[in-house]
């Protein structure tokens, strides 16, 4: 071997430079801290996961998929394209019916949910006595279930053997109908509805104890009066919340399921079958699953647009206090 010779490397340690070159980066390790710790947060959030894929993901696509097929639990299913659509816009009688019932139960149940709230809300952050005591009575009813209050009220409300009726009839007064008369039916559980705000409230309330006091002095030295302060800088100042509650209740009040089917079953006469109920009947009643999913499908597109359109919209009556208008 002559003098000051060195024999070749490797081509693949030539290649990569091991050992001879110190500018060339070295190959970082596979498991790093970084990869580690996610390794570690994916298998401490795989329950979740697992629950999130099966319990919601899975069924979502399915009843998507369902919703395109004539399926009744008992046979397999089969694909009938959009035939469960065009019957549900041509040839369901009912559809109509609960649809109706539906925007008159949300148009004029939302409202006063929100008004009741409000004014709850305004009520309990004045100085009253015994004002701790009132925030809780009016928050109980919010945390007890809805099977419990159906039960309850159908026994306060029974035109037979109801609380109020017996007291009514005890004073001589006419019985009042209010889960038995078409044109009752539905304000009475508007009215259960309103009772049962207590959720709402305590949002107002806290809204409400965050309006700055400077903005009450100041219009009480423009000499404003009580109500000229509610109008002029409660509501406004509300405004972001107000719109918060308005698409829960506008979603809850879509889907409410539970109070009408409990009190009256869609009853009477079909003045109380809201779309909701309509759906649950298609597809555990008649187990016609293909047209329930497709149900399903148009009211989660319905509420979507609407709450589009409110977000939309909420630039026009919405204060949010970083504006610079």
């Amino acid at each position: 071997m002559p003098p000051g010779w060195t024999a070749p490397l490797p081509p693949k340690i030539a290649d990569e430079g091991i050992g001879m070159n110190p500018s060339y980066p070295a190959r970082a390790p596979f498991w790093t801290n970084e990869r580690r710790n996610f390794v570690v947060g994916m298998l401490f959030i795989s329950p979740w996961l697992i629950g999130f894929f099966v319990w919601t993901v899975y069924p979502l696509l399915s009843s998507f998929y369902y919703s395109f097929t004539f399926y009744d639990l008992l046979r397999p299913a089969h694909w009938i394209g959009l035939e469960n659509y065009i019957e549900i816009f041509t040839a369901d009688p009912e559809i109509a019916i609960s649809v109706k019932n539906t925007l008159i139960y949300v148009g004029f149940g939302v409202p006063l949910n929100l008004i009741a709230a409000f004014l709850m809300a305004t009520l309990l952050n004045s100085n009253i006595r015994g004002r701790s005591f009132f925030r809780a009575i009016f928050f109980v009813p919010s945390i007890i279930p809805a099977v419990v209050i159906a039960m309850v009220w159908g026994f306060l409300l029974n035109t037979q053997y109801g609380a109020i009726n017996a007291t009514l009839t005890a004073l001589r007064l006419p019985v009042i109908p209010f889960l038995s008369s078409p044109a009752l039916a539905k304000p009475s559980i508007m009215l259960i509805n309103m009772w049962a705000q207590g959720t709402t409230m305590v949002i107002f309330l806290a809204t409400l104890q965050d309006v700055p006091r400077s903005l009450y002095e100041a219009a009480i030295v423009d000499g404003a009066n009580a109500f000229q302060k509610f109008f002029h800088i409660t509501i406004p100042m509300c405004t972001p919340v107000i719109l918060y509650n308005l698409v829960m209740g506008l979603i809850g009040s879509l889907q409410d399921f539970t109070l009408p089917y409990l009190l009256t079953g869609g009853g009477p006469n079909r003045a109380t079958e809201f779309f909701s109920l309509h759906l649950y009947r298609n597809a555990f009643t008649f187990l016609r699953m293909g047209k329930a999913s497709a149900m399903a499908w148009l009211l989660f597109v319905v509420i979507v647009g609407l709450t589009i359109t409110l977000f939309r919209s909420s630039g026009r009556w919405v204060y949010y206090g970083s504006s610079t208008d």
